[in-house]
């Protein structure tokens, strides 16, 4: 039998898959209750995105890694809801920020309803986040705050850009890790904490977790402009149309302005334009889908994905070690 994870990966282990199943149920179940409220509205707009499902990413981590201690201990479904409400807190308040009109294939909150609407739904999701996470004890409510310290932090400095003189590359992977890495590294964490696994195996899991979202993050970059469906779960070039400065095209001014090519020029240029067009946004990827600026971003997916792999070498060899690796090769599968 093979339970079929985030991005493909598959995990074929017929006791893993029970375990991982029944998790995963257990957490769906948590978000429901947590996000339930006196007032039927609340509990319609903090169910919105709950409801419109996701890849569950983080609670699957959560889980996988409480397999190297007692996957049924008590704290492990509750810190995987705590992990999961946080990033759809997240959702919300990134919705505002970006203007979005689609989130998961529903309209987002702020399109549903209003701007005010989705900034509070998104705090009333980390009021309950921190509800559950107060009978998770002092030492778990401290990692959670140091990691939304992080998460803030990048998104705050995603907003204001890159310093005089700082290498937007340097810039956009420190964006990154406060942004997408702190949080699914404490999934990590957390699923190996809470089943008392050792203080080694805790420090691993969670290093592998920064490292394979870094790897997820940037893979969604390159599948922005490389795949020619909907394999990222959005239109290709969507991040380029709205203007954000993802690695492929950051590798690409870099280059710009090291050698001067016309070429180079001419593209950069042609990002800088209306890109509603359908045609010039068609013509932006197939010039990047062809430039070795591409290539790079994929070179620098992977490296972070074989990084997080190389974590796992000091874990025991069992059938989650092996489903944590399959996603390392799930990363180098999305870029290929």
């Amino acid at each position: 039998m093979t339970v079929v994870a985030p991005f493909g990966l598959s995990v074929r282990d017929e006791a893993l898959e029970a375990a991982v199943q029944t998790g995963l149920a257990a957490v769906e179940e948590g978000l429901l209750e947590a996000t339930k409220s006196d007032v039927p509205f609340i509990t319609e707009a903090a169910q919105h995105l709950v409801r419109a499902g996701g890849k569950r990413f983080r609670p699957l981590l959560v889980m996988l890694a409480a397999q190297f201690g007692d996957p049924h201990a008590p704290g492990v479904v509750p810190s995987a809801v705590v992990v999961e409400l946080t990033h759809l807190a997240t959702l919300y308040h990134d919705d505002v920020m970006d203007e979005a009109a689609i989130r998961r294939g529903v309209p987002s909150a702020n399109t549903r309803w209003d701007n005010s609407v989705a900034v509070l739904t998104g705090d009333f999701l980390f009021s309950r986040a921190s509800n559950i996470l107060a009978d998770l004890g002092p030492e778990a409510v401290r990692i959670q705050a140091q990691a939304f310290e992080r998460l803030v932090t990048g998104q705050i400095l995603e907003t204001a850009g890159p310093s005089e003189g700082r290498d937007p590359i340097d810039h956009y992977m420190e964006v990154l890790s406060g942004k997408t890495g702190s949080l699914i590294a404490v999934a990590g964490r957390f699923g190996a904490l809470m089943s008392g696994a050792s203080d080694s195996t805790v420090d691993v899991l969670t290093q592998y977790g920064e490292r394979i979202g870094m790897a997820f993050q940037l893979a969604d970059d390159v599948l922005d402009i490389a795949s020619e469906s909907r394999e990222s779960g959005k239109t290709p070039g969507t991040d380029l149309r709205e203007g954000i400065q993802t690695l492929p095209v950051l590798h690409l001014r870099a280059a710009a302005e090291r050698a001067g090519l016309r070429e180079d020029l001419e593209l950069c240029a042609l990002l800088d334009g209306d890109l509603t067009d359908d045609a010039r946004l068609g013509e932006a990827l197939e010039r990047l889908r062809v430039h070795p600026a591409l290539a790079q971003a994929k070179r620098d997916t992977i490296r972070y994905a074989e990084e997080a792999r190389t974590m796992l070498s000091a874990l025991p060899r069992c059938a989650a070690r092996a489903a944590l690796e399959g996603l390392c090769e799930a990363v180098v599968v999305r870029t290929g």
